[in-house]
This record gives C-alpha cells, structure tokens and sequence, in this order.
C-alpha cells in the first residue's frame, strides 16, 4: 500500500499519472519490467544471429548456437542491466540520460560478454565445443546484439512516451494559442512539461527569441517564429491567445518590453519560475503564472548586511505602531525573522490586528508576541504599554496616509501623524527605548499637502528630540509602495475587474514605486546605521508615469488600453503633486555605505521652545478641522508648504 502511495506521489504509473495498467499490477511493476527487459535480450539476440546470417533461419544457428548463447547472454545483460537500475524508470519520462544509460549496459554487457568468451570459453575445449557444435560462428554477433539491444530498449521507452505525450492526451474543449518567449532551455522544458500534460489545454505555435542563430529553427517540431520585436506582428499572425515569457533569469525591464509591445492585442502574459526557484527544486518549469505588475516594475534584489539588523533586533522586545497596515505588518513580519525577545503589535483597528496576529502566529510560531489595542494619540494608554513592557526598539508606522482624505479633514492628520508621533516619541524617551525608527513620506519634501507636512512636523519633533535623549531617533522617508492600502495599483485592478474606466488624475502624473518588502527591508538597514537624528532616505530608483502603468496593467489582464477598458483622466485631486521629489543624490544629501540609502542633512531652523510652542499652537486648533486655520499654524513650522496655493484654498 505505502508503494502504490510512493509510486502516486512520484508520478508513476498510477492515479493522476494516467496509468494504463490496473492499480493492483503496479506491486509486480519492476517484475514486469524486468520480464521484458528479458524478452527484449531474448530478441535482440535472435536478431544479431539473422543479421549475421543474411536475415536467414537456420538449424545450425537457431537450434543450436542461438539458444545455447542465450543463456549466457541473459544471465550477463540481466546483472548489468539491473546495476545500472534499468528496471526502476518512469519510461514515460524517458530523457537522453535515460538513453546514454541504455547505450552504457549495453557497453559493458558486450565487453564482459567478450571478455568471457575469449579468456574463458574458447580457451576451454568442452565449453567451447558446448556452445559452438556446428562449424560456422559470427563474431559479430557480439556486436549485432549490442546495436540491436540499444535500438530495441531504446525504441521501446521512446514508444512509451510518445504514447502518453501525443496519443493519450486529451483535449480539455478549444486549446489555448500559445507562444513561448525565449527559445532557451527554460522554453524547450516547458515545452516538454507541456506535452506531458494528460489533458491538452495549450496548442504550442512557436517560439520567439532574439538570437539570430535560432531563428527558422525547430525545437520538438516547433519553430522559432521570429524576434522579440516582430511580437505584435507573430501574435495578429497566429491569433495567440497566451504568451509564455520563458525567460527566468529576464529582469523587469525585459519583461516591461514584451508586454509594451504587446499593447492592443488581447493576450494573456504568463511567465515561468525564477533560475532559483527551479534549481532549488521548489518549482518545476511547467507552473507558470501570470506575469504580474510587481514583476515589470521589480528592481535588482538589494543586499542587506543580515549581521548589523540581527544584532540590532535579536533578543530584544519590538513595538511596531500601525502593525496592522500595509508597511507595519510587513515590517512585523520582517522582524520576526530575526528572532526577537518580543514582538509588541499595536493597532488601532481591531480586524486588521486580528489579522496579521493569526497571519504571524501561523508563520512565525515561535516567535513571543502581544497585540495591543491603541490610539497612539492616548497618551496614558500609550504611557501603560510602554511602562508594561518596556520595548527596546520602537517602530513608528502608525500614520494618516491617504492625501485626498487628509485635505477633507486636516485636523486628523494633525492629531495622529503629529500629535500620536509626539506621544510615542515621549513615551519611548520616558521608558528608556534604545532606538526608535520613525517611517516618513515623500512627501514631506516640499509638502503641497496637509498629510505631506504633518509627516515633517513629526520629523522635526523627534530630530529636536534626540538631541536630548538617551533613545536614537531615526526618520527613514520612502514613497509609494506596490499594493499598499489605497495605492493605485489595487484601485486600478478593481476598475479593471469591473470593466473600466480607469480613472488618472493627470497624464503626466509620475510616482516612485518599491515593493513592501524591499521597503521594510531597506528601514530596518538604515536603522541599524543610525547615530541619531538622522533622516534617511531610500533610493526609489526611477519614477513611473502613472498612465503607463495603467496601461500594463489593462494589458496584463488580456485587454486592449482605450478599447476593452477606457482610461479616463479626472483631474488632480486636492494636495497631490505631479511629481515628487526624492532622491538620494544632490547637495542636501550625503552617501551612507549601502547604496540605496542616503542621509538628508538639512536641519530644522527652530529652537527647542520655538518648536514646542508652535506644535501646541497648531494642536490646539487641530479640533476645529478649519483648513485655513490649520494651514496658517502648519507655515509656522513649514515655511515651504504650499498647498493651499496649489488647491486654490
């Protein structure tokens, strides 16, 4: 029973595997195989003698050489064959390795056959006369027997395969179109895999690739159809339906090509396991998936100094504030993989925390953690948390992000991303915390908008602070991020799903883009470097037109951009910029050690009680929700606020 069960997990003969042979003939499956193995021996003999003999019978040879050398021959071929684990293979699965083995036994059986014959049999008068009673023997049956084994044995598992390949596939109703990008060894293996599949979902018309020297050529009875370029052309050409980017080591920039080119013809983007996940053994070629927008838009893997952020979480209590939302759950989940003493969650809304607590519990079990309900703007709860525990790193991600909302209603952005940043921070400096890392905004660089400048009121505030603590306060500023809550690659989808339009702002609209985890990642590297009173900024790389990536996105799902799904462009909402401003290069920035953070080193013009005093100016008319009152009290302490200019308020 376990044997059936091994035999079904592998891929064998049985179950899903397409299995021609009843279930209860799979427990004598390497006696069978062994059997014919022998009857192919039997008969690859018989053949050597009517080769050698002018494919005439004989009774000198077929009633007395022949059967008289077969028992020598079987006994020879059936210990070599086994050594060499001739009887255990998947034939449908029979490759070129299989073969070359093949081609070996029948190598060494001939030589030891041979060998025998010459040193022992025919130095021996009654062996000799035994096996040779008649006058005429071909020593070339030695040689005959060998090719025709190979051939036979060969030819067989050939057979085999084909059978399951081409002959016992089924249909599953009208085939996908589809084309292979990259005419490489992961396009001919996926091309393999695709064959193998027991029911037939793909019609394979070619290939694409740029090396010239492929093109024209035929891979499996498929042709390389022509280059990367010529993409729109093969696609109208041959009504593809999916393309398959076979390209796994392809960077995102190779990748944003193909489905550029591909714009208004209603394809379907797939694309195969990464070189890692293949080598590792974690993916086989065959499961592809849908090429996705973080893929056109991923940057090179960043290399982090693993040692300095063990060393700076390990076995130490971490509160995250915002644990519940997009950058503080990753960064929980970030922190988690360097065993911390202590993981405090603190959450205002009780659903996401529920959330990412079962999400971590499940992932990281033994990892210590608590979850908190918290306004971070309650100072006495905050001042219990933090007494109860006394957390050593602290995490600032809690923050108001949403612009639009913010400009609605400023005062909520005053009250938590300034006035909960302030509680924190004080609470952090009381209790004693060895470091706190607030995450800041793009936007608070040149701010247009209320939430923009709250984020650098809030980084003035603990630059003050620092100078005075014992705590490192750090500020790391970063921008947009691939599918955090209500960014717009989500937003874009939904409207996708629902059949358009998509709705931009602007069309020249541009926006930094990184990944969650490359973001999470990146904070807790600069975090390790600071000294205090920093403010960090990580290199986005190059800034996105808003409307290209709509379009990709539209393009991704199998529609054509202004046709299947419109897109729309509804005008600039209330304190957003055409374009933002951050950058690791310039005179206010100065190079740390790792390549993707720089240090911004301009300093806030306030002294210690102007600062303050401002900062309770502004908070005691956050309640009035009044934009103009909270936009005369912002330009105190953000002189270069213009928002109220640009939203003509």
């Amino acid at each position: 029973m376990e044997e059936n069960k091994g035999l079904q997990a592998d891929g064998g003969l049985s179950g899903d595997s397409g299995s021609v042979l009843p279930i209860g003939v799979l427990k004598f499956r390497r006696q069978i195989i062994t059997l014919i193995h022998v009857g192919i021996f039997a008969g690859s003999l018989l053949m050597a003698f009517l080769l050698a003999n002018n494919m005439q019978f004989r009774n000198d040879w077929f009633l007395g050489q022949y059967p008289r050398l077969l028992l020598l021959f079987l006994l020879v071929k059936v210990v070599v064959f086994g050594w060499f684990k001739q009887y255990q293979g998947w034939w449908r699965y029979v490759s070129i390795s299989d073969l070359l083995a093949i081609v070996k036994a029948s190598l060494i059986s001939t030589l030891v056959l041979v060998i025998l014959w010459f040193s022992v049999f025919m130095r021996t008068e009654s062996i000799r006369m035994y096996f040779i009673e008649f006058t005429t023997f071909s020593q070339a049956v030695f040689i005959l027997d060998m090719l025709a084994t190979i051939i036979m044995l060969g030819g067989l598992r050939m057979a085999v395969r084909l059978y399951h390949e081409e002959f016992r596939t089924e249909q599953a109703g009208k085939m996908k179109r589809f084309l292979i990008v990259g005419a490489g060894n992961a396009g001919e293996a996926l091309l393999r895999e695709l064959h193998r599949m027991q029911v037939e979902r793909y019609d394979v018309v070619g290939f694409i690739d740029d090396d010239p020297a492929k093109q024209g050529m035929n891979i499996h009875g498929i042709s390389v159809l022509g280059t990367v370029d010529q993409l729109p052309k093969v696609c109208e050409k041959y009504s593809v339906d999916e393309i398959a980017i076979a390209m796994p080591s392809a960077n995102a920039k190779q990748l944003r090509k193909v489905v550029q080119l591909c714009e208004g013809t209603k394809t379907r983007f797939r694309t195969v396991p990464s070189v890692a996940d293949i080598a590792s053994g974690r993916f086989r070629v065959s499961q592809i998936r849908d090429v996705d927008i973080n893929d056109l838009l991923g940057r090179e893997a960043i290399q982090l100094d693993l040692d300095m952020i063990e060393n700076y979480l390990k076995n130490k209590v971490i509160l995250v504030t915002g644990a519940g939302g997009s950058i503080g759950s990753e960064m929980c989940r970030q922190v988690c993989q360097f065993s911390p003493k202590l993981l405090l969650l603190v959450e205002q809304s009780e659903n996401v925390l529920f959330f990412i607590e079962r999400e971590l519990r499940k992932d990281y079990p033994q990892v210590s953690m608590e979850t908190v309900i918290c306004d971070i703007t309650d100072k006495i709860r905050v001042e219990q948390i933090f007494e109860k525990y006394r957390p050593e790193v602290v995490i600032h991600a809690a923050a108001h992000k949403h612009v639009p909302l913010m400009e609605a209603n400023p005062g909520e952005a005053i009250k938590n991303n300034v006035i909960g940043t302030r509680t924190v921070a004080d609470a952090a400096d009381k209790y004693g915390a060895g470091h706190f890392v607030m995450i800041s905004t793009d936007k608070a660089v040149n701010p247009t908008s209320i939430m923009g400048s709250s984020k650098r009121i809030a980084e003035l505030y603990i630059q003050d602070l620092n100078n005075t603590s014992k705590t490192h306060f750090v500020t790391v500023r970063f921008g947009n991020v691939l599918g955090s809550n209500g960014s717009v690659v989500p937003i874009f989808k939904a409207q996708i799903a629902a059949g358009g339009p998509v709705t931009i702002t602007h069309p020249e609209m541009r926006r930094y883009f990184m990944t969650i985890p490359e973001a999470s990642q990146l904070v807790l590297q600069a975090a390790t470097m600071g000294n205090g009173g920093e403010i960090f900024v990580l290199d986005m790389g190059e800034p996105v037109k808003i409307v290209d990536l709509a379009k990709e996105l539209i393009t991704l799902s199998g529609f054509r951009p202004g046709e299947d799904i419109e897109i729309v462009f509804s005008g600039m909402r209330p304190g957003e910029k055409l374009f933002e401003e951050l950058s690791i290069a310039g005179e206010d920035m100065m190079p740390t050690h790792h390549q993707k953070i720089g240090v911004w080193q301009k300093k806030g013009d306030f002294d210690r009680e102007q600062l303050h005093r401002k900062i309770v100016e502004l908070v005691s008319v956050a309640d009035t929700q009044d934009y103009k009152i909270i936009v005369s009290g912002i330009k105190q302490l953000v002189p270069e606020f213009i928002g109220d200019k640009v939203n003509g308020k």
